[in-house]
């Protein structure tokens, strides 16, 4: 899986239609250790700007990540 640095993050409270169940919730852009960003969903603790993340699993195309362990 992939790991990074949250390049920028947001929470979203008006959420499109497929996704009304799950708002609040947060995206982010996460700035691949490997080069490149991905947009992404954040699971479990929020993350800020210059955290370190985790790839955890992909969902119908969506990655998730969350925020590295140490």
């Amino acid at each position: 899986m992939r790991t990074g640095i949250v390049y920028t993050e947001t929470v979203i409270y008006s959420a499109p239609e497929a996704f009304t169940k799950d708002a609040p919730y947060q995206t982010a852009i996460v700035s691949l250790d490997g080069g490149g960003r991905v947009t992404a969903r954040v699971s479990g603790e929020r993350v800020a700007i210059g955290d370190r993340v985790d790839e955890i699993e992909e969902r119908d195309g969506v990655p998730y990540f969350r925020k590295a362990l140490a």
